[in-house]
């Protein structure tokens, strides 16, 4: 299978990439150009703006896909509350741009669209969002991606194409940007076992929230058998099931950085508005065939080994 992955350069694209790789795909990739964050061209990739709906149209046409997962995208919640314009140009007419590209192509090509589990807003205490849940969400980030889920939904009705939606939640693994929380705590905490300081303090935001994290290993492993069984017009939650709160991963990545710290709450690392509780349902994915292998332990190893190696 040819697969096009936007984002290629990306936390969870790399990891994609790799998978495809492994498992038998050509994969070509797309990256973003530097002003929206993205690094040196890798080896593989090729710089492509999604904003530009010629460019976009151009590459796909070249690549000829068998499917695409599409993960270019401001990922970052609170990136979105200082650039909405910016978030909405790339997530949203970045994904118009790729579906109107895709709906040219002569062959039937399957495309997976990666939204977020941050579409639902709150889930209440003890329970879980299904797909079939209201989209509530509460961040120009959530927002733009109920938009371009409305896009992917709107071109499989209207054109008859395999369009798929993932929906995935809180995901944790070697590679993720430090200015994400839990790889900017194992920053800052091996960094303090770098330096011997006894009790040293870190700088947090709130750690109150309850999040469904999931290992990225797991999360590409879903993306994969998307693109092979996931029933076009339909979304799929990628996600654990389970709630932990930041609070409690922070205390299992120090010590798995084997580091006593003490919290000093950032009031600049606080969103404007932050879910208490944000938890979903897997059942849907799971009837697919996926099970998820790594725990969320693996991950924090993954993520504490790669701050450790990083320069």
């Amino acid at each position: 299978m040819r697969v096009l992955v936007t984002g290629g350069d990306g936390f969870v694209g790399r990891h994609l990439c790799r998978l495809l790789r492994d498992s038998g795909d050509e994969v070509v990739t797309w990256q973003g150009p530097p002003e929206l964050g993205s690094p040196a061209t890798g080896e593989h990739a090729q710089r492509i703006d999604v904003r530009d709906a010629h460019a976009v149209h151009d590459a796909v046409e070249r690549a000829r896909p068998d499917a695409i997962v599409h993960l270019a995208a401001i990922s970052s919640v609170a990136r979105s509350h200082a650039e909405p314009t910016v978030t909405f140009d790339v997530n949203t007419m970045g994904t118009l741009h790729l579906c109107l590209a895709a709906k040219a192509l002569v062959r039937r090509t399957r495309v997976l669209l990666v939204s977020s589990g941050e579409v639902y807003g709150p889930t209440a205490p003890g329970e879980c969002a299904t797909e079939a849940a209201s989209l509530q969400p509460s961040s120009p980030y959530a927002a733009s991606k109920v938009a371009a889920e409305t896009i992917g939904f709107q071109f499989a009705r209207s054109y008859g194409m395999h369009i798929v939606c993932a929906r995935p939640f809180n995901h944790l693994g070697a590679g993720q940007a430090p200015t994400f929380a839990i790889p900017s705590f194992a920053r800052q905490l091996v960094e303090a076992r770098r330096s011997g300081e006894s009790h040293p303090t870190i700088s947090v935001g709130n750690l109150d929230p309850v999040r469904d994290f999931s290992h990225v290993r797991d999360v590409v492993a879903a993306y994969r058998l998307l693109l092979q069984r996931g029933v076009g017009g339909e979304v799929y939650n990628v996600c654990s099931g389970d709630g932990r709160s930041i609070r409690s991963v922070l205390d299992e990545l120090a010590e798995v950085c084997g580091v006593v710290a003490n919290v000093h709450v950032d009031r600049s690392r606080l969103r404007p508005v932050d879910l208490p509780s944000l938890i979903g349902d897997p059942s849907k994915l799971r009837a697919l065939g996926w099970v998820p292998r790594s725990t969320i332990r693996d991950a924090l190893c993954d993520i504490a080994s790669d701050v450790a190696v990083s320069p």
